[in-house]
C-alpha cells in the first residue's frame, strides 16, 4: 500500500495547513495569544486612524469660535464626506486584504502586484469621488438645509472634495506598511498630518498679521494640505526603505487583480456607502430641526467618528489577521481569531461607553459656548454611549468576514439594518412620537445592535464550513490508495 502525495508547493494554501499542530495550548490559553496578537497589530492602526480623525476635530474647535453657523456647515460637508470616504475605504480594504495574503503567502510578485494594482484603483476611484462631491453640491438648497449654513460652505466643501485623492492614496500605502507588520509608520504620519494641520488651521482660518485669514475655507485648505504632505512622505518610504523592497518589483500583468480588487471593491464599497449614506440620511433629518441640531450633532459626531477608530482599527486588523492566516493556510485559526475579535472589542468598547458618559458634559462645554447646543449635545452624548457595543462588534465582524473574501451577505444584512429598521424607526421616534433629534440616534442604535447579532452569527458559520471543507479536502488528497 502506497500514499498518494504532493508536493507541498502543489498543494492550496488552504490545505497544506488546515490540519492544527498535534500538540496544542489549551483553548483559552490559544484565544488569549490571538487577542495579543490582534491588540499589537490593532492598537497602532487604531491609534493612526484616531489620528487622521482628529484633523475633523480640530476644524471643528478651531472653528467653533467663528459660530453656530460655520460648524453647522461643517457638520452638513462631513456628513457627505463620510459617504465617499466609506466608499473609497471599501476600496482600500479588499487592496489590504490582498497585501496581507500576498505577504502571508511569501510571494514579492503577488505582492507588489496587489500594491500597483491597489494604486491604479485608488487614483481613478478618489478623482471620480472628487467630481460625485462637487457635483452634489448644488443639490444642497433642495435637501432643507439652513439657507445661511450653505451660503457659507462653498470653499470648504471644495476643498474637502479634492482631499479624496490623498485620502486614498495614502491609505492604500498604509495597508502596505500594516500588512508587512510596520504599522507605526502609519501611526507616525497620520500625527504628523495633524501636528501640519494645526499650525495651517491657524494661519489659513485666523490669519496672521494684518491678514485676516479664509475663515471656514481656511480650514479646509489647512486639512488638504497636510493630507498631501503625508502622502508624499508615505510615497517616499515605499519607495526607498529597505522592507518594502518586496513590494517595489515591476509587474505588468495586473488585469486579473485588478478585476478582482474592484469586483470585490465594489461590493464592500457599496456596503461601506450604505451605512454612510444612512449616517448622512439621519444627520439630514436632524438637519430639519435647524442649526442649533446640527450644530450639537457635529460636536457628537466629531468625537463619535474618533472613538469608531476603535471597532474600525480591530475589524483592519482582524481582515488582515483572516488574511494572512488563509495565506499561510491556518484554517483552523479562523475561528479562534473571531473569538479573540469579540472578546477585544466588547471589553474595549464597555470602557468606551463609560468614558462617553462621565465625560459628555465637559466635552459638550468645551466645544460650544451655545448653552442650546451645550444641552442637546450631551443627550446626544448619552444614546452615543449606549450605541458603542452594538457598532464595535458589528465592525469587527464585518473585518472579520472581509478577511475570508466573504463580503456579499455582509453587505446586504448591514443595508437591511440600516435603510430598512435604523432610519424608519428613528424618523418614527423622532417625528411622530415627537422626541426631537435624539430619537434619530436611537433608531441608529437599534440598527447598530441588530446588524452586530446577524454578522457574528454569519461569520461563525462561514468560517466553520471553511474549515470543515478544508480539512475535508485534505483528506481526500492523503487518502491511500492500493
Amino acid at each position: 500500500m502506497k500514499m498518494k502525495r504532493r508536493a507541498l508547493g502543489s498543494v492550496p494554501p488552504d490545505l497544506h495547513a488546515v490540519a492544527p499542530p498535534a500538540v496544542q495550548a489549551p483553548l483559552p490559553i490559544l484565544i488569549w495569544r490571538e487577542i495579543r496578537r490582534l491588540v499589537v497589530l490593532a492598537f497602532p492602526i487604531t491609534v493612526a486612524l484616531m489620528a487622521t480623525l482628529l484633523i475633523g476635530v480640530v476644524d471643528t474647535i478651531m472653528v467653533a469660535p467663528l459660530g453656530t453657523v460655520p460648524l453647522a456647515a461643517i457638520s452638513i460637508t462631513m456628513s457627505f464626506v463620510i459617504i465617499l470616504y466609506s466608499g473609497l475605504y471599501g476600496f482600500v480594504s479588499v487592496i489590504s486584504v490582498r497585501i496581507a495574503e500576498a505577504h502571508g503567502n511569501g510571494s514579492p510578485d503577488a505582492l507588489s502586484r496587489a500594491l500597483r494594482s491597489g494604486l491604479a484603483i485608488a487614483c481613478v476611484t478618489g478623482t471620480c469621488a472628487v467630481l460625485l462631491m462637487l457635483a452634489i453640491r448644488p443639490v444642497l438648497p433642495f435637501l432643507g438645509q439652513p439657507e445661511e449654513v450653505i451660503d457659507v460652505l462653498g470653499g470648504y466643501w471644495t476643498a474637502m472634495s479634492v482631499i479624496m485623492i490623498p485620502f486614498i492614496l495614502f491609505l492604500t500605502l498604509k495597508g502596505l506598511f500594516d500588512a508587512m507588520s510596520q504599522p507605526w509608520i502609519g501611526v507616525g504620519l497620520a500625527f504628523l498630518a495633524v501636528g501640519l494641520n494645526v499650525p495651517a488651521n491657524l494661519v489659513l482660518i485666523h490669519g496672521i498679521g494684518s491678514w485676516e485669514g479664509l475663515g471656514l475655507t481656511g480650514a479646509g485648505l489647512a486639512s488638504l494640505l497636510s493630507e498631501v504632505a503625508t502622502l508624499l512622505i508615505a510615497l517616499i518610504i515605499w519607495r526607498r526603505a529597505r522592507f518594502t523592497a518586496p513590494a517595489r518589483r515591476v509587474i505588468h500583468d495586473l488585469g486579473a487583480e485588478m478585476r478582482l480588487q474592484v469586483k470585490e471593491g465594489a461590493t464592500i464599497a457599496a456596503g461601506y456607502m450604505g451605512e454612510g449614506g444612512a449616517y448622512t440620511v439621519a444627520i439630514l433629518m436632524i438637519g430639519w430641526f435647524g442649526a442649533t441640531a446640527l450644530a450639537a450633532t457635529q460636536i457628537v459626531t466629531s468625537v463619535g467618528n474618533v472613538i469608531y477608530m476603535v471597532p474600525l482599527g480591530l475589524s483592519i486588523a482582524v481582515s488582515i489577521r483572516i488574511g494572512q492566516a488563509i495565506g499561510a493556510g491556518e484554517i483552523y485559526r479562523l475561528q479562534r481569531i473571531g473569538i479573540a475579535a469579540l472578546v477585544t472589542i466588547i471589553s474595549w468598547m464597555g470602557v468606551v461607553m463609560i468614558g462617553v458618559f462621565l465625560l459628555r458634559g465637559p466635552i459638550s462645554r468645551g466645544l460650544s459656548d451655545d448653552p442650546e447646543v451645550v444641552m442637546l449635545a450631551m443627550a446626544m452624548f448619552f444614546v452615543i454611549a449606549c450605541m458603542q457595543i452594538g457598532d464595535g462588534i458589528q465592525g469587527a465582524m464585518l473585518g472579520a468576514s472581509r478577511g475570508m473574501t466573504d463580503n456579499r451577505v455582509p453587505v446586504l444584512i448591514t443595508n437591511f439594518a440600516y435603510w430598512c429598521l435604523a432610519l424608519p424607526i428613528g424618523y418614527l421616534i423622532a417625528f411622530k412620537l415627537d422626541v426631537g433629534p435624539n430619537g434619530i440616534w436611537l433608531g441608529y442604535a437599534f440598527g447598530l445592535a441588530l446588524a452586530g447579532a446577524l454578522l457574528t452569527w454569519r461569520f461563525f458559520l462561514m468560517a466553520g464550513r471553511r474549515q470543515a471543507l478544508a480539512a475535508q479536502a485534505l483528506a481526500t488528497s492523503t487518502e491511500p490508495t492500493e
